[in-house]
């Protein structure tokens, strides 16, 4: 038997329950502001951070830094590659859950 099950595809940064909520809360969004991932994915700040970084140094997620008047802001985005692994992330879910 040649096929492997779908779980051995399952790609490991995405596959962790913080990242994969932070990934797609993002999905269907051109850019969010930290804050609002924060809040969205009910983590601290210093978790997300911790997780984004690991989300950047993939390539999965570009961070932008600005201000808005005075004050400090982040902006998080998905990369191309980053939604790219977003959906075959998704397919393998389908492929696991399908009826064999």
């Amino acid at each position: 038997m040649t096929d492997q099950h779908p779980r051995h595809r399952l790609d490991p940064v995405i596959h962790f329950p913080l990242r994969l909520s932070i990934v797609a809360c993002l999905a269907p969004l051109t850019e969010a502001e930290f804050g609002f991932v924060r809040d969205a994915v009910e983590l601290t700040a210093p978790t997300l951070s911790k997780q984004v970084t690991v989300l950047e140094d993939a390539g999965y997620i570009k961070v932008r830094k600005g201000y808005v008047g005075k004050r400090p802001r982040t902006w998080l985005a998905l990369t191309p590659v980053g939604r790219e692994a977003f959906t075959g992330y998704l397919d393998v879910i389908q492929a696991i859950a399908k009826p064999h």
